[in-house]
């Protein structure tokens, strides 16, 4: 499994990097089109990892449950965040991944409850969770790599 967790850890590592120039304004911007921003997409792989992780396992989220019923699966950007915001979201970005990971080293996840997700995968375990994650986090990091390219438009 350490693998997976590296596949995810970098993905999200490559993300911070492809939106670190963004400012505050660009990360919050909706495009016309579009119903979320980037910092939503980053939000909502944090509030998703929970959820099909810690909830499935009938654990509690690491996460401010605000935060995590406001970036769910089915939300949308419903106010722009300020600097402090994102600057706490990319923290949480990496530290809850390291979270997640130390959590299934100690056997947290013993408890998962199977279910189908709406891509129709059937997740009976935590290391079903693990091979389906950097699925959703590549779908995001395409999302947000589609909304940067609207975002800066001509600048580099």
């Amino acid at each position: 499994m350490d693998k997976q967790f590296e596949i995810i850890r970098n993905t999200r590592k490559f993300l911070l990097n492809l939106v670190a120039d963004l400012t505050v304004e660009e990360l919050n911007l909706i495009p016309q089109g579009f119903n979320n921003n980037i910092i939503w997409n980053i939000s909502h792989m944090i509030a998703a990892q929970q959820n099909v992780s810690y909830v499935r396992a009938g654990q509690n989220v690491v996460v401010d449950e605000g935060f995590f019923n406001a970036n769910k699966p089915d939300t949308k950007p419903v106010r722009v965040l300020n600097a402090d915001e994102v600057d706490a979201i990319k923290s949480l970005f990496l530290s809850t991944i390291d979270r997640f990971e130390s959590d299934w080293r100690s056997g947290l996840f013993s408890n998962y409850i199977p279910w189908t997700n709406r891509y129709g995968v059937q997740l009976n375990t935590i290391g079903d969770v693990l091979a389906f994650l950097p699925y959703h986090e590549g779908l995001h990091l395409g999302y947000t790599m589609a909304l940067r390219r609207l975002v800066v438009g001509g600048r580099s």
